[in-house]
């Protein structure tokens, strides 16, 4: 009888390496309904993706209102400021967290970037994964920040701006997203 309990759960180990995904989590990764911000009555609700349980999830934040119409800088602006604060502490027991660093910020474009670029105060590709993934996709959500079906992010640096996708598999695995799907501007 001990030999039995002994021998494990029955399931035989392989030299195959298996990824699973992330692992189980007992977080549930939805906000309560106390959680989502007051609005006030001169603004609106935008989708913000933070991380919970290894994935990217939206959540709804307030934004002003003219931040989500046509005006990209603001849009930018205002998006890149939520997707930065530390989650209240309801969202945090839920899971969520942020890796956007706090200093972060947007800076003006230049003379000859594509339409649409958005300039960051570092370079996105400095940028950890999930940092860039939470940027990509939350920028992704809105129309004025999207450039022919991508995001198109530069830094500081001479670099010409790059084009992002917000993709599922961006969402379901930030951290293994070197650059997600990035697709070289010209």
């Amino acid at each position: 009888m001990a030999a039995v309990l002994a021998s494990g759960c029955g399931i035989r180990t392989t030299s195959v390496p298996v990824d699973a995904g992330a692992a189980p989590s007992r977080v549930p990764c939805k906000p309560s309904s106390a959680s989502v911000a007051t609005r006030s009555p001169d603004s609106v609700t935008a989708p913000v993706y933070l991380l919970c349980a290894s994935e990217l999830v939206a959540v709804d934040r307030p934004v002003a209102a003219g931040a989500s119409g046509s005006d990209r800088p603001a849009a930018a602006r205002a998006l890149l400021e939520q997707v930065q604060q530390v989650p209240p502490e309801s969202e945090r027991r839920a899971g969520f967290s942020t890796a956007v660093p706090a200093g972060l910020r947007v800076e003006p474009s230049r003379d000859g970037d594509p339409a649409g670029s958005v300039r960051l105060s570092s370079q996105p590709e400095d940028l950890s994964e999930e940092a860039l993934a939470q940027l990509v996709c939350t920028y992704a959500e809105n129309e004025a920040l999207v450039t022919e079906g991508s995001v198109v992010l530069g830094g500081p640096g001479a670099y010409p701006p790059r084009g992002y996708v917000c993709t599922s598999q961006t969402k379901a695995r930030p951290q293994d997203v070197t650059t997600p799907d990035a697709l070289v501007r010209d």
